[in-house]
């Protein structure tokens, strides 16, 4: 992952946010990925924070963009690894870090969220 892939990855990661459309959010994720968030615990009671598949993710995400309608993301630093992103930005839920792991496809298959909750 270079500089300008995680760049490109971040803008379209929070463009996709910003404009609501789940559809073109989940495009960013493989099918079988998993997300490890205390939101997931906070928003939904789920004890381990995890949820794995695309479509438990997005029944989340959706309850969550209809929870917070004027949900936007202000991207603020990209950081690249190996192969993942780490992005700063933001939230509804204030100041946040994601980090997203790739898989061979170049679809997200980890994800990991952090929040000064």
């Amino acid at each position: 992952m270079n500089k300008e892939q995680a760049q490109k990855f971040a803008e379209e990661w929070v463009h996709a946010w910003n404009s609501h459309d789940l559809e073109l959010i989940l495009s960013h994720y493989d099918d079988e990925f998993e997300m490890s968030s205390p939101a997931i615990t906070r928003l939904i009671g789920e004890p381990t924070g995890i949820l794995k598949g695309k479509k438990a993710v997005g029944n989340y995400w959706a309850g969550a963009l209809e929870k917070f309608p004027d949900l936007k993301f202000t991207l603020l630093h990209t950081l690249q690894g190996a192969n993942s992103v780490a992005l700063v930005y933001e939230g509804v839920l204030g100041l946040s870090n994601e980090v997203f792991y790739f898989g061979d496809n170049g679809k997200v298959i980890k994800a990991y969220a952090h929040y000064d909750l």
